[in-house]
């Protein structure tokens, strides 16, 4: 089952996502859940202020587990984390 997680950076975050930048990209790619992701930024692409992945795993409680060990929350980069079921409809040709 596919599930969206959304994490809204803290104000001033920038350096501490930045530290845990490796740790949070292992963890995700260690996970072998990630359809895809990436960094919310500003309007002029500069800076990350969040992050969105969608994940394929069995049930909420699988994406939350993941979702809570998430070096980003786990270190106080996200100042709040969503977890949505989430439905494929529209992919490039």
């Amino acid at each position: 089952m596919l599930f969206c997680i959304i994490g809204t950076d803290k104000e001033g975050a920038l350096e501490k996502r930045l530290a845990n930048r490796d740790a949070h990209l292992k963890h995700w790619g260690d996970s072998g859940t990630v359809k895809l992701g990436g960094p919310f930024t500003s309007d002029d692409g500069e800076k990350m202020i969040g992050s969105m992945l969608v994940i394929d795993v069995e049930d909420r409680a699988a994406a939350q587990k993941l979702a809570d060990a998430d070096p980003y929350k786990v270190n106080g980069v996200f100042e709040s984390v969503d977890v949505r079921a989430w439905k494929w409809l529209l992919k490039d040709k």
